[in-house]
């Protein structure tokens, strides 16, 4: 029932319906644009180097022949789900952090925060830049797991004080009165009752994923060639604006675009979770 409720506010909300719409329309071009498309990401043409958009190409073409159509929506893809892995990692592990340490307390409380805290003040985009290097030839999931650790820190300590309050009511003190373990009662009935601000966490999570994986890899130290992102694209393009706009146009117009929704759905989530957020 409540799930319904706040379904009925989201789609109340107009903002939210663009969100909504302009998320799936992404979606569904970069996932099925391409299967339209006249080439694939991988195909090199040598008779068109940095071509315009043209009926062949409809976004142009890169400096060795790739067609920016293509190349764009396979970056797009990648973004999408690096943001996604990284918005369900963090989330996640802040609400196990937050909550154990709210429920339990003691000491391991203590050492939970405070590893938070160390995270907190350190320099992520440097640590990130130093130790990116020497995974060059690996997996990118080690990049989606580097995002990850450096996400999760404050909603963890939001998570914890408002488990610190949970723990006090009634059905999770019959709960731990009946011999449940204390893990038991923390998935079953703290982070259930945390869902709200979970899920808003995590929809706002994936537009920042987003920017900062392209942030990251705009400067070298995200994905690596020869897979793309958005952001490996701005990157390539950014120095040939003005004779061969194209090339930046198009992935950072797919960016805009693609936070912008994600931002709007999860201010839509965050009214429709909380009404008295918006007055």
């Amino acid at each position: 029932m409540r799930s319904k409720v706040v379904f009925a506010r989201m789609l109340r909300n107009r903002q939210t319906r663009y969100g909504l719409i302009a998320l799936l329309l992404l979606l569904l071009l970069a996932y099925v644009g391409p299967f339209f498309g006249p080439h694939d990401w991988l195909e090199k043409d040598f008779t068109a180097f940095m071509e315009p958009p043209s009926a062949e190409h409809w976004w142009g073409t890169t400096q060795i022949g790739q067609d920016v159509y293509a190349v764009a929506l396979h970056g797009m893809q990648k973004s999408i789900v690096i943001g996604f892995l990284v918005a369900l990692i963090s989330t996640g592990l802040a609400a196990l952090v937050g909550a154990s340490a709210g429920y339990f307390g003691g000491w391991l409380d203590k050492a939970l925060m405070w590893g938070a805290d160390l995270l907190l003040v350190l320099p992520s985009f440097l640590i990130i830049a130093i130790v990116s290097p020497n995974l060059r030839g690996g997996s990118w999931l080690w990049f989606v797991l580097l995002l990850a650790a450096f996400s999760w820190m404050i909603t963890s300590r939001v998570v914890r004080s408002m488990t610190l309050s949970l723990r006090e009511r009634e059905y999770i003190l019959a709960a731990r009165y009946m011999g449940i373990p204390g893990w038991k009662i923390i998935l079953r009935h703290v982070v259930p009752n945390l869902s709200s601000l979970l899920i808003i966490d995590a929809t706002l999570n994936v537009s920042a994923a987003i920017i900062g994986e392209a942030g990251l890899s705009f400067f070298g130290f995200g994905v690596q060639p020869p897979d793309v992102s958005l952001g490996t694209l701005i990157a390539a393009g950014s120095d040939k604006v003005p004779g061969y706009s194209w090339l930046f146009l198009f992935p950072s117009g797919l960016l805009v675009l693609l936070v912008l929704s994600v931002n709007l759905i999860g201010d839509g989530l965050r009214d429709a979770l909380d009404p008295g957020s918006n007055s």
